[in-house]
């Protein structure tokens, strides 16, 4: 709910120290001497952290700027990282976050709107832009929550961390490390989209895509499998092995074939070996499995040579050879179509708030 108008703006300024604990008082200049580091360090650390260039005398910094680059700073000197390297993890902290935040405060925008605003967000040609009014109640509802998150924010780091060092040690285990980091990759792509943009609002396009990405989330998840990225209509994400991706690619169908207000889904997947990069995959795997999703039918879920191979001795799934054709960039394949067993049910529980209802 909004708080009653007064008529005052919030001081940005304001904003910015409650934030970031104090007001930005320093230079460049101050910053780097504080931290004990050269002004072009300090300056290639501003930029990793994907901020734009400010000028030596700018009161652009804080005692939090300070304690940040006294960190990287320590990083270096201390865990003996070179230079490059810790800035390739503060620029991975910075690409997250940055992400992380934006997507934070539209959330929060679009449950503070007021009921006469989010629904003339569903009229033709209207933007999905809040009002100031209401960008200013979420500005301060997230300035309020800020300490709260926090520290939800450090445990999912932890977790997630976890996890991915127990992959990288599995890949490393030397029954494995001859054959390189293998997936199943999977591509689920929603059926028509482009049509579907020209006939929706801002409003109604961010509806139907942060519902797609919530319940294919929780699809991949619960088997297993990792999201690598959403990009608008599609997903990418990856398993260890065939069984949880045939489970993952049928859920998601079924799912969206359920769902009033999604489209279809068509998934594409190929296993081998892959190349983990900066969150991301890459390689001749992924292209496969993204030129198997385009030409997959609306519903349907078609995988390579070797999905198909590893479902074979497996119950639940059968698969379905097609004839052969040549994929763009990719040469001859022949695409197998997979479908549940007869009697085979889904395995994706109903998500929390489908129980409780």
């Amino acid at each position: 709910m909004l708080p009653p108008d007064d008529g005052e703006r919030l001081p940005l300024d304001e904003l910015a120290a409650r934030l970031l604990g104090k007001p930005a008082t320093m230079g460049r200049r101050d910053v780097s001497r504080g931290a004990h580091v050269s002004q072009r360090s300090a300056r290639k650390f501003w930029h990793a952290l994907g901020f734009p260039q400010v000028e030596d005398d700018d009161a652009m910094f804080t005692e939090a700027d300070l304690l940040a680059l006294q960190a990287v700073a320590r990083l270096v000197r201390d865990e003996e990282l070179d230079e490059d390297t810790a800035l390739a993890m503060t620029r991975a902290f910075a690409r997250t976050t940055d992400r992380l935040a934006v997507w934070q405060t539209q959330l929060m925008a679009e449950a503070l709107a007021p009921p006469e605003l989010s629904a003339a967000l569903d009229e033709p040609d209207a933007r999905a832009v809040p009002d100031l009014r209401t960008a200013e109640a979420s500005a301060a509802k997230l300035a309020d929550m800020a300490d709260a998150l926090e520290p939800l924010l450090i445990y999912a780091w932890r977790r997630h961390l976890t996890a991915a060092i127990s992959r990288m040690l599995a890949d490393s285990d030397p029954g494995q490390a001859s054959q390189g980091v293998r997936r199943v990759v999977g591509f689920a792509d929603l059926v028509s989209f482009t049509a579907l943009v020209r006939r929706m609002t801002e409003r109604q396009l961010a509806v139907m895509v942060q519902r797609f990405e919530a319940l294919a989330t929780d699809i991949v998840t619960a088997h297993g499998g990792r999201v690598i990225k959403t990009v608008g209509d599609e997903i990418l994400f990856v398993t260890l092995d065939a069984a949880p991706a045939a489970a993952v690619a049928l859920d998601l169908v079924d799912t969206m074939a359920e769902d009033d207000l999604l489209p279809d889904v068509r998934v594409g997947m190929a296993f081998g070996p892959v190349i983990s990069r900066l969150g991301d995959v890459f390689g001749t795997t992924v292209n496969r499995a993204s030129r198997l999703t385009s030409v997959a039918p609306a519903g349907g879920v078609l995988v390579d040579d070797a999905v198909a191979a590893s479902l074979a001795s497996l119950s639940g799934f059968e698969t379905r050879a097609l004839r052969r054709r040549a994929l763009r960039g990719i040469g001859q394949v022949t695409p197998s179509e997979l479908r549940r067993s007869a009697g085979a049910r889904r395995t994706t529980k109903p998500r929390p708030d489908e129980e409780d209802a």
